[in-house]
């Protein structure tokens, strides 16, 4: 109904309200009213029915991942060539002894369920051996093979191979593939060190000094952080945020100066949980707001640049321009830095950081752990840069941490990928020792 409708001349020829015609205006536009009404409930209920549906399915993951634990590995071990020899000594094989998971709430050890245990067995081998196509290509098959079975541990190991292989497209492949099938998020592209003879320069061997930030992150930290100082330059440095349940301003500037003054004169880095800890120094900043100061924009920006996230780290730089009016640092590659995700489980301060391949003669390997024994009560590797362990190697290994395993002795091995874990769980490491292998 138009404007000029609802007017009509009376007999004297003036222009007057045609009554009739108002009232069905008026009705018309209470019918749009409760038309439009109706239809923003009804895109609430919607959005209700959604969010729950949301809620639903994020509850069931995590009782999927958190409360149901996966079955022990019982299968007994093969009867494997005794190839592995120590001090000119053939190792036993450990023919009639099993795997079991430790009992531990901190341990994080995933075991290979029964279907699936005889595939993860010989991939583990053929890896150790050096025959990598093989590897990739069984275990693909077996993916393809497994049909409606649960078990993510030869997913796991295939995610770790293309990284080790630094093989991306094939990764994201499988990343919609593992997102389709068991409704949860694939794992992050992080390729793990190519394989090198350590002879060929794998990498720093050895005691490596950790910087355990924990609690808040405000100048309490300042004692924490302490030990960027006292630690010596010629090693690398770990940073753990593992434990960080809080940010506040003056802690972002006192952990943004350590950060830069560890990196000074090209010093290793290794960094535990940068990407928790940025999402949490991004949840209390707000694009124009300037009450916090620069400090934890810094930091962000930082934390970004550690992890090599420049398209996140230039995203970063335009809010933080926008708040500040003023250029923000430019993007730069980090060099000799190290990611690992966030730990499971708390350990010794001071790990030993093991090489990306360990094969061949490993006396000199062995003299250091000697050495790193001597001075720790705990011993705790470093295996976020250990890509594989030859066979022999791993027996090698093996009977040096049986001769340091005394007295209930705590050896762990963290940040094991899943090929290399599942070859010591397959030789019996999990009998004197704890594995953590990194999360997916």
């Amino acid at each position: 109904m138009g404007l000029f409708s609802i007017f009509k001349k009376n007999k004297a020829g003036e222009i007057v309200e045609d009554d009739e015609a108002a009232a069905r205006l008026a009705a018309d536009s209470e019918l749009e009213r409760q038309r439009a009404s109706a239809q923003t409930e009804l895109q609430r209920d919607i959005a209700r029915a959604t969010a729950m549906k949301i809620d639903a399915i994020e509850a069931a993951m995590a009782a999927d991942i958190f409360n149901e634990p996966e079955p022990a590995w019982k299968r007994p071990r093969p009867n494997l060539p005794a190839t592995a020899t120590a001090n000119g000594n053939t190792l036993p094989m450990l023919d009639q002894h099993t795997t079991e998971l430790l009992g531990d709430d901190e341990t994080p050890l995933e075991a290979a369920a029964a279907e699936s245990a005889p595939i993860v067995e010989e991939i583990a081998i053929l890896y150790a051996n050096g025959q990598t196509d093989a590897a990739r290509q069984i275990l693909a098959a077996s993916l393809r093979e497994s049909g409606a079975t649960q078990d993510r541990t030869p997913w796991w190991m295939l995610f770790d191979l293309y990284q080790v292989l630094n093989d991306q497209m094939a990764f994201d492949d499988l990343s919609i593939d593992y997102a389709s099938k068991f409704e949860t998020s694939p794992p992050s592209w992080a390729p793990l060190p190519a394989e090198a003879p350590a002879a060929a320069g794998a990498g720093y061997t050895g005691l490596t000094p950790t910087v355990a930030v924990a609690g808040v992150l405000d100048s309490s930290i300042a004692v924490q952080l302490a030990k960027v100082d006292t630690a010596p330059s010629r090693l690398p440095l770990r940073f753990d945020f593992s434990r960080v349940n809080g940010v506040a301003p003056e802690g972002c500037g006192l952990l943004l100066d350590a950060l830069r003054k560890a990196q000074a004169g090209q010093r290793e880095l290794i960094v535990a949980a940068a990407a928790e800890l940025a999402t949490q120094v991004r949840a209390i900043l707000d694009v124009g707001r300037r009450d916090e100061g620069e400090a934890p924009w810094l930091l962000y920006l930082e934390l970004l640049r550690l992890q090599n996230r420049e398209k996140d780290f230039e995203e970063a730089s335009m809010d933080y321009c926008v708040t500040f009016e003023v250029s923000p640092p430019p993007f730069v590659a980090p060099t000799k830095v190290a990611n690992a995700p966030k730990q499971a489980a708390s350990g010794a301060s001071d790990r030993f950081m093991l090489p990306a391949v360990i094969e061949g003669d490993l006396t000199g390997l062995i003299t250091a752990i000697s050495g790193y024994a001597d001075q720790y009560p705990a011993l705790v590797f470093d295996c976020s840069r250990l890509a594989r362990i030859e066979f022999g190697a791993a027996g090698q290994l093996l009977a040096k941490l049986q001769e340091l395993a005394v007295d209930e002795r705590r050896i762990e091995f963290r940040d094991v990928n899943h090929l290399v874990a599942a070859l010591q769980r397959l030789l019996g490491y999990a009998d004197i020792a704890r594995l953590f292998p990194h999360r997916y």
